[in-house]
Order: structure tokens, then sequence, then C-alpha cells
């Protein structure tokens, strides 16, 4: 039984959704409360014996066993958090996270003298990379790539949610398609699980979210090496290419950059000090 008084409740969500994703349980216990009761956390400082309705409750309880099964937040509400913006989530996108945010941070560090005027987003989903990069460069324009129509059809919802609509032109393609000009920033989160380890996957993962944006092929490299076997053709002369990698790929990454002519390369870790993204330039700065 979950206990009807608003602190009661926060700490006894808390402490169940622990189980699930400890380092943010509570943030989750008060995204459950926000959605079912409209109250924040400071109603919840303000109004600590605050009764909720015997509905909510059972909307709450139904959430939170979603949660504990398994569904990410974001798959319950069809809502997630990325670099402080929210990012409508269906079945055909994948669930933003925050070790993707890595991307952004570099790429604010590597242009704060000289933003980008161009940037081109390489298999886009939810356009979360693309957005936050543009809501930390307003004067850039960007490209959003993705093979999938229905993904497509969400990243562009969102960009009307964002105000980013008219900046952004949006193609349905595959990673050779062909662009009208080069661009000054190029980023991917692309599919890097191999496919013989999606089953091994946690079931948040594999179970929702979308098997397009996973399966990287037998080794899980096949993105990548589509996409830099034609870079130099689509990256401006000496600007750079940042592109998320899993946990283990880091030295395979770097070779095939090497392979590919890439004379400057180099890795970045996340906030749990795993790497996950590589950049990559050639040319003169």
């Amino acid at each position: 039984m979950l206990p009807s008084s608003l602190k009661q409740l926060y700490d006894s969500l808390s402490k169940k959704l622990e189980s699930a994703d400890a380092d943010v349980a509570a943030q989750e216990a008060r995204i459950i409360l926000h959605n079912r009761t409209g109250l924040d956390w400071s109603d919840i400082i303000a109004y600590p014996d605050k009764e909720i309705s015997a509905d909510q409750l059972r909307l709450i309880r139904q959430d939170l066993n979603e949660r504990l099964n398994g569904k990410p937040i974001s798959r319950i509400y069809g809502v997630g958090s990325f670099w402080g913006l929210d990012f409508k989530v269906t079945p055909e996108t994948l669930d933003p996270r925050a070790d993707t945010e890595t991307i952004i941070e570099r790429a604010i560090e590597l242009y704060k003298d000289n933003p980008p005027d161009t940037i081109l987003d390489m298999g886009t989903g939810t356009g979360c990379i693309l957005m936050a990069l543009l809501k930390e460069f307003p004067d850039a324009n960007g490209v959003a790539l993705d093979i999938s129509q229905k993904a497509l059809a969400v990243a562009k919802e969102n960009a009307k949610n964002l105000g980013l609509e008219s900046k952004i032109k949006f193609i349905e393609g595959s990673w050779d398609t062909n662009f009208e000009n080069k661009f000054d920033l190029v980023v991917s989160n692309p599919p890097y699980i191999s496919n013989q380890d999606i089953e091994n996957l946690p079931a948040e993962v594999k179970n929702h979210d979308p098997i397009l944006a996973l399966d990287g092929g037998k080794d899980g490299l096949t993105p990548y090496k589509e996409i830099f076997s034609r870079l130099k053709n689509i990256m401006v002369q000496g600007k750079y290419g940042l592109f998320e990698i899993g946990y283990n790929q880091k030295d395979d990454v770097m070779r095939l950059a090497e392979t590919y002519g890439f004379s400057e390369r180099c890795v970045h870790v996340d906030i749990a000090g795993q790497p996950r993204v590589v950049e990559i330039s050639c040319g003169d700065k």
C-alpha cells in the first residue's frame, strides 16, 4: 500500500524506485507525482500532509508498477528530458539519455569562440542532440537525417514545440545520403550494439528502444564505417565530428578513424568516466 499524504508518498516512491534506478529514484518519484497530481517539489515541502485522492493513488500505483517492471519513465509519459529540454518520445525513437549530453558539452568547448553555421545530425531520432545544439548556437541552422519516417515526424513535432522548426531541414535517408553543402559540425548517436548482443541488453532498453536505433551490425561498427568513409565529403575542412560510442568501443572506433584518414582524433568520457564520444577532424584548423 502507498501512503496518501504527500511527503510520505514521495518518500515511499523514492525508496521503491531505488530498485529500478537508484541514481535517479528521487527525481523519478517527483516526475510521477507531478504527472499524476500536478504537484512539484515546492508543494512537497510546503504541504507535506496534503492528502492525495484515491484516483490519483491508483494511477501512481499503476505507473510505479510499470517502472519497476522495466519501463523507462519517459516511455510511461511519452516525454524525455535532455539538456534541460523536453522531447516527445515514441516507440520509434531512442530514449534521450544524459550520457549523450557529452556531445553537447564538447561542442560548446570546441565552438565557443567561433560558433558553427551549419550542423548535421545523422540518425536524429527525437532530434534531441541537434535541437540542444541549436539552442546553444542560436545563429546556426541544422539538418536532421533519419531513415525512419516515423522518427522524423516525432523530431518535427519536437522542433515545433521548441520553436526551432524554421531552423531545421528534415531529410529521410540513410548514412550515404547526399547533401547540397558541407557542415561545420557533424554529430551522431548511431546504432552501436552488436546484433548478437541485443538480447543481453537491460529489459528497459531492448523492450522499449527501437531495434533500428540499436542494431550496429555484427560487430556494432557498421554505422561508423559507413559514416567515416564519406565524412570528409560532408564536413568542412578543419571542423569537427562528434560521435557517441559504446563503453567498450573506444579502440575500435579510433582505429576506424585512423583508417579513414582523420589526423585529429580523441575520446571524451561521460559523467560516469566511461568513454562516450569520439571527436575527429582533418585538415587545417
